[in-house]
C-alpha cells in the first residue's frame, strides 16, 4: 500500500513542498527513511513507532519504506514526524480521508502528543503560495498561525485528535486571522528621560534613530553607554507589517519566537557579549541558522566593548552592513538572511577607560592606547555614519531634579523626520537615509554653495574616504530632517561632520 502527504523542508529562509511518501511491503519488518535526512529525521522512525502504539493505533510491523521528496535536499529536525505519521496511518487504512489539499507539520512525542517546530510561519507562508488550503500544525505554534490570510490552519494536540477530526467525531476549530493586542510583543522600553546629563550623545542617537544611521559611542566607564543604548529601541519609529513579518519569520526560523506571540512589533535589540563567536554572530551549523546580526534585522545590534570582540566577528561585519543580508556558505548548500541594522557600539577610549577623564588619572601608555584604538579598523570605523563622545557625569548633573526629554518627545521628532523619508523614497524600497544609494544620495542631498565650499574644505583636511563622503552627506540630509528642512543647510553639515571627527581624535592623542 502506498500513500503521500505533503509537508514543508526549510532552507535558510526558503521554504519548499515535500512529499512524505510511504510504501507498505513484505511481512519483514524493516522501517527505513530516505530523501537525505539528517539523525533529527531518522530518529522519527522511534517516535513515529511508539507514538503510533502508544495511542492505541494498529502499527503495521512490515517493510515500510518512508521517502521524503525531494530526495536531492537534505531535510532536518523532527518537524516530518506528523507528516510521515498521517501517511503511515493513510496506507494502512486508519486515516480513511483525502488529504491532497493538507499539509502536516510537527513533532511528535513517544505518547502520540504533538509538540512545536521552528519555521512554522515560512512554512505556512509557503502553503498560502502553493496554493495549499489546510494545515494541521502544533498546537504550541497556533499563534503564527493568525497573521496568515488565506490557509486554514488546525492546531492540533495528539494524534488521535487528528483522527477524529477527519473521521468527522470531533473537528477541529482553525485558527482565526488576527493578532490579538494582549500577545503583541511591546513592552515597557526604558526611558530616556532617566538619563542624567549627555545631550550631545542623546541628540547623536535621536539623529541615528531618524535616519537609520550606525553608531559609535567613546566614552569613560560609567558614563552612560550601555544605559543610552538600551533606550534606544524607545524611540525608532514604528515597524512596519512587512518590517514585523520578515523579522518574525527570522525568529520562527531560529526557534527563539517567544511563547504565544503571533507578531513581532516591536524592534530587536540585541546584545551579545564580546566572547561571541563568528559563527553566533553571523550565524551557522550543518544548515546554517540565524546568527545575532540577523536577529537583529529592522532592529538594533548593541556591541559593548567594541575593541573586545575578535577581529574575526568585526570584520565578517564589513559586508552586511553595506549590504543588509549575510550569505552563509556550507556543504549542504548557501543561505542568505536579512540583516538590515542599525549598529550601536560603544567603547572606552583606552585599556583603563579614563583617558581623558577630568578626575582620574589615566594610567595607560601612548602604545597602549594605539593598539587598543587600533583593534577596531578603519574599514569598520568608516562604515559607522556617528561618532560621539559620551563624557563623565558630574555630581550636578546626577542630582539634577527635573527630568531629562522623554522617549516619548523625541520618538514625535523621530517619526515625523522618517515620515519624510517615506514621502520621498516611496515606491523604491528604502526605508530612511542610510539606506540610500549613490543615485538618491546625489539626487536628494543637495547642499547649499556655503555647505559645498566647507565640505570641499572638510574632505581634504579630514582625508575622508568616498564612502565617509556618502555618509556625511546621508546624515545631513537627516539632520535636515528633524529640522523640517527641504533644503540642507550650512548648519546641517556643519553637525554631520563633527560626528566624523572622533576617531581621529582619539587616534592622534589630542585630548
Amino acid at each position: 500500500m502506498y500513500a503521500s502527504v505533503k509537508s514543508f523542508g526549510l532552507l535558510g529562509l526558503e521554504t519548499y513542498v515535500v512529499n512524505a511518501e510511504v510504501d507498505l511491503g513484505g511481512d519483514k519488518f524493516n522501517f527505513d527513511v530516505g530523501g537525505l535526512p539528517d539523525a533529527a529525521v531518522k530518529e522519527s522512525r522511534e517516535r513515529v513507532e511508539a507514538a503510533i502504539k502508544n495511542s492505541g493505533l494498529p502499527f503495521p510491523y512490515r517493510r515500510i519504506t518512508v521517502n521524503l521528496a525531494p530526495a536531492d535536499k537534505k531535510k532536518e529536525g523532527s518537524v516530518y514526524d506528523l507528516p510521515i505519521t498521517a501517511a503511515l496511518l493513510k496506507a494502512n487504512l486508519v486515516l480513511k480521508a483525502d488529504t491532497d489539499d493538507c499539509a502536516f507539520l510537527g513533532e511528535l512525542s513517544l505518547a502520540g502528543e504533538v509538540k512545536g517546530v521552528r519555521g512554522v510561519l515560512p512554512m505556512l507562508l509557503a502553503a498560502k503560495e502553493a496554493g495549499i488550503k489546510k494545515v494541521y500544525i502544533p498546537w504550541e505554534n497556533r499563534a503564527e498561525a493568525r497573521v496568515i490570510e488565506g490557509v486554514e490552519a488546525y492546531p492540533v494536540k495528539t494524534i488521535r485528535q487528528l483522527l477524529a477530526h477527519f473521521s468527522g467525531e470531533t473537528p477541529i476549530a482553525p485558527v482565526p486571522f488576527g493578532v490579538d493586542p494582549a500577545e503583541r510583543t511591546d513592552g515597557l522600553t526604558p526611558d530616556f528621560a532617566d538619563v542624567m546629563g549627555q545631550p550631545a550623545a542623546k541628540r547623536a542617537l535621536e539623529i541615528a534613530a531618524a535616519g537609520g544611521h550606525n553608531c559609535l559611542m567613546i566614552g569613560p566607564p560609567g558614563s552612560g553607554k550601555s544605559m543610552l543604548a538600551k533606550r534606544l529601541p524607545g524611540i525608532l519609529p514604528d515597524m512596519s507589517f512587512a518590517e514585523s513579518l520578515e523579522t518574525t519569520k527570522i525568529y520562527s526560523v531560529a526557534g527563539k519566537l517567544p511563547a504565544g506571540c503571533a507578531l513581532i512589533t516591536n524592534r530587536p535589540f540585541r546584545a551579545p557579549h564580546h566572547s561571541v563567536s563568528s559563527a553566533g554572530l553571523s550565524g551557522g551549523g550543518a544548515l546554517p541558522r540565524p546568527g545575532e546580526i540577523s536577529l537583529a534585522h529592522n532592529g538594533v545590534l548593541f556591541m559593548d566593548e567594541l575593541p573586545e570582540f575578535s577581529r574575526t566577528a568585526m570584520e565578517l561585519l564589513r559586508q552586511p552592513l553595506e549590504d543588509g543580508k549575510i550569505n552563509i556558505s556550507r556543504v549542504a548548500g548557501t543561505v542568505g538572511y536579512p540583516c538590515s541594522v542599525m549598529l550601536v557600539a560603544a567603547m572606552n577610549p583606552c585599556p583603563c577607560g579614563y583617558f581623558g577623564h577630568p578626575t582620574i588619572r589615566c594610567t595607560c601608555s601612548d602604545a597602549m592606547r594605539t593598539k587598543y584604538l587600533a583593534r577596531v579598523s578603519g574599514p569598520i570605523l568608516d562604515r559607522i555614519d556617528i561618532h560621539v563622545e559620551v563624557g563623565a557625569v558630574n555630581y550636578e548633573q546626577l542630582t539634577e531634579k527635573t527630568k531629562g526629554e522623554s522617549s516619548e518627545a523625541i520618538r514625535a521628532r523621530v517619526n515625523a523626520a522618517r515620515e519624510r523619508q517615506n514621502r520621498r523614497f516611496a515606491g523604491t524600497g528604502v526605508t530612511c537615509n542610510a539606506k540610500m544609494t549613490p543615485a538618491m544620495t546625489k539626487q536628494y542631498c543637495v547642499l547649499s554653495p556655503d555647505a559645498e565650499r566647507m565640505l570641499r574644505s572638510v574632505f581634504d583636511k579630514m582625508g575622508l574616504s568616498a564612502r565617509a563622503y556618502d555618509k556625511i552627506l546621508r546624515l545631513s540630509r537627516t539632520i535636515a530632517d528633524l529640522a523640517g528642512s527641504e533644503n540642507i543647510a550650512l548648519e546641517h553639515l556643519a553637525e554631520a561632520v563633527q560626528y566624523r571627527d572622533l576617531d581621529r581624535k582619539y587616534r592622534a592623542g589630542e585630548i
